[in-house]
């Protein structure tokens, strides 16, 4: 076999190779291989050759002690060699490069002597320590890295095959550079298989910075098992953090409440002698306060205002934003007001969690109150503060202050959304105005809002409260044409005003028609069509009603046993109402005036007073105070006609230390002037014996109720 031989040097240059090359007849060259020099450490690129097809040539590249360059222009030998791309030459020789140019230019590895791969860093140029790194490009290595992250099966292979190929490993700050970068974000499967994979690589182990990028992309995608098991290597490791780790960490833990892990970054801050800087306090407080561990924000709170790191605007909010979800509206109201004193100016932030905590308790004054204060202070109002502000008035039967403000916004080119005309047109119908509600329904729709399943149910509640209830059910048959999504509220409207309007029938086939339609029926729902049944004396259909809430898992309320009770009296079915009554108590729910009423009027009107009276007394230990149950029940028996035993309930009262409230004595004038007993009705009302007694000098003389009826 014929060849050519070549000898360059290690300093030899490329350019005198690529001339050897055209001596022999070479004249077209086509760059497209990686090679690196042994002597720099440089990627260079080794020379492909491209003859004539009619020639089957090739080019050993022969590595022995020195580089050496082959040339044949021989036909190949074997006809077995023809365009296979691996050739392995016998073990007694040394290992070959073979390039095949018999149909595509290839290059071959048989297996040979190279150099060491290469670590490659993330930047060009790392020759200057004191540069800064935003001044640096990234390496071109980073976005050939990049393209090879696609989450395919093959994707730890491709980058197996692509580092092999051109001989080089990822350091540790590069694949922190990657974690880091933009195009990881949002892919939390991408990286965990690249972090893992870059950590089997040969010689290689992660640094602080690639465990906390990576704990940052798992943490904003909620992925807290891998965090965990990241995060326990991590440990295990012990680096030691820097401040801008730790703000990261501690940050990424608060977010997701992992108070644990969150606490353990902390305590290794203070060991290693870090000190917490402004944004670190910050992000503690927002962690503990996210947990809803509000006493330790708390205390942080007070090191910080005692220590040399005072609180900012973001420290207060979170502070201000744990006393409010943890119900502590006073205490946040008392750092809101500290702020002043501290020189530290609220934001719409510090305003906005202010209101909306007011707006929740239904302290809506002070909810008004600090939309004016943003008002004065002249600070941008976000739409959903307007939406408090209105609904509140709303709430608070102020439709027209609410809808002087919905003007005011407008004026201001700020636009109301669908929840401030829903407030406003439910706000109109509740007060009877429904003209003016359904003025409004017409302006929203054409500004361009289109009405939801809660603004149709509040027209139809405000129809079925005026007894409007054909508008009501046109207004269903609409919904249901147009594909509007009709909830439990919708329909217990209905049920609702049907029930009270006698027409219960149809209320049971509305009640039946949401479970085939897949709606849930609530307490709500359920109670509307007991109490329909209940009043138009269907007691036994109540019942069985009842039956059917409990064993459908549905959640019975005190509402729910009145109306039995109130029912089963009218009935007189007054056993099974007491009961019912001592079920309720059993089951743990708290009578309030309304249920209390409904037992104690038909206790009375059987002339059960004394068991009234009693049951009373027996709610006292358990912490039920009704302050009108004594007024309500002589208020039934004077209705009732039953006058003395009104009075004697009345000197009841007194015996027990306490003094005869003005309504009871208005009731029994009332009761006296009605059954004929005018002038004793005027006795009473210009005497002392309405209090219950009479003053004689400074003697303090008890009177009965008893004693001036029977007199």
């Amino acid at each position: 076999m014929a060849q050519t031989n070549f000898h360059p040097s290690h300093n030899q240059s490329l350019n005198q190779i690529l001339r050897s090359f055209k001596q022999v007849g070479i004249d077209y060259i086509n760059p497209l291989y990686p090679f690196r020099s042994s002597q720099t450490h440089s990627i260079k690129k080794i020379p492909l050759f491209r003859i004539p097809i009619s020639e089957k040539q090739c080019i050993y590249l022969n590595f022995t002690s020195k580089p050496k360059w082959v040339f044949t222009n021989s036909n190949i030998p074997s006809p077995e060699w023809v365009n296979f791309p691996l050739f392995r030459v016998p073990k007694s020789k040394k290992p070959y490069f073979y390039v095949n140019f018999t149909s595509k230019p290839k290059w071959v590895y048989t297996g040979s002597n190279l150099p060491p791969p290469e670590w490659v860093q993330p930047f060009i140029d790392l020759s200057d320590l004191v540069t800064d790194r935003k001044d640096l490009k990234p390496s071109p290595w980073v976005s050939q890295i990049l393209n090879l992250l696609d989450n395919s099966p093959l994707m730890e292979q491709n980058l197996d095959v692509y580092c092999c190929k051109f001989l080089i490993k990822l350091s540790p700050s590069f694949v922190a550079y990657v974690l880091k970068s933009d195009y990881l974000t949002g892919k939390p499967d991408i990286a965990f298989r690249f972090f893992y994979w870059a950590g089997k690589q040969k010689g290689y182990a992660h640094n602080c910075e690639c465990y906390v990028f990576l704990v940052k992309i798992l943490s904003a995608s909620r992925e807290l098992d891998r965090i965990k098991h990241v995060f326990s290597e991590f440990k295990h490791k012990g680096f030691l953090m820097n401040v801008a780790a730790v703000n990261s960490l501690i940050r990424s833990f608060g977010e997701l409440g992992m108070v644990e892990e969150l606490l353990f970054v902390w305590r290794q801050m203070k060991e290693n002698g870090i000190e917490p800087s402004l944004y670190t306090y910050n992000f503690l407080m927002n962690g503990l306060v996210n947990s809803m561990f509000i006493e330790s924000a708390e205390r942080v709170f007070e090191v910080m205002e005692s220590g040399k790191v005072n609180p900012d605007i973001v420290t207060y909010n979170t502070m201000i934003k744990g006393y409010c979800r943890s119900g502590k509206l006073q205490k946040a109201m008392e750092k809101f007001r500290d702020m002043e004193v501290r020189k530290v100016e609220p934001d719409k932030i510090t305003y906005m969690t202010l209101m909306q905590a007011c707006y929740a308790e239904g302290n809506f004054d002070s909810c008004l109150g600090l939309y004016h204060e943003m008002e004065e202070k002249d600070l941008d109002i976000p739409p959903h503060a307007y939406t408090l502000v209105i609904g509140g008035f709303c709430k608070m039967g102020k439709v027209l202050e609410g809808f002087t403000v919905f003007e005011n916004m407008i004026k201001k080119g700020i636009r109301p959304n669908l929840s401030i005309y829903t407030a406003l047109i439910d706000s109109y119908m509740k007060h009877g105005n429904l003209d003016e509600a359904m003025r409004l329904f017409d302006r929203m729709k054409n500004e361009g809002f289109e009405p939801d399943e809660v603004t149709f149910g509040v027209i139809v509640n405000g129809l079925c409260k005026s007894e409007r209830l054909d508008e009501a059910m046109q207004w269903l048959e609409y919904c249901k044409k147009n594909n509007v999504a009709i909830n439990a509220m919708f329909y217990s409207s209905l049920i609702d005003g049907l029930g009270k309007a006698g027409r219960v029938d149809e209320a049971r086939e509305l009640f039946e028609e949401m479970a085939e339609k897949g709606c849930t029926r609530d307490s709500y729902c359920y109670n509307a069509l007991i109490d329909a049944l209940a009043k138009n004396g269907k007691i036994d259909e109540a019942l069985v009603l009842f039956k059917r809430m409990e064993d459908e898992g549905c959640d019975e309320t005190v509402y729910t046993y009145t109306i039995l009770i109130s029912g089963m009296f009218k009935e007189h079915q007054n056993e099974e109402a007491l009961k019912l009554w001592h079920m309720m108590i059993d089951k743990g729910i708290t009578p309030n005036a309304a249920s209390f009423r409904a037992l104690s009027t038909g206790l009375c009107h059987s002339g059960k007073v004394a068991r009234a009276c009693k049951i009373l007394d027996e709610l006292a230990p358990m912490g039920v105070i009704l302050e009108t149950a004594f007024e309500d029940m002589i208020n039934v028996l004077c209705k009732a006609g039953r006058i003395k035993e009104a009075c004697k309930l009345a000197d009841g009262i007194v015996d027990r230390g306490r003094e005869i409230p003005g309504k009871i004595r208005t009731v029994l004038i009332n009761a006296l002037r009605k059954t004929g007993n005018a002038d004793m009705a005027v006795k009473l009302m210009h005497s002392k014996i309405g209090i219950g007694y009479d003053r004689m000098g400074s003697i303090k003389r008890r009177v009965k109720f008893r004693v001036l009826v029977e007199s």
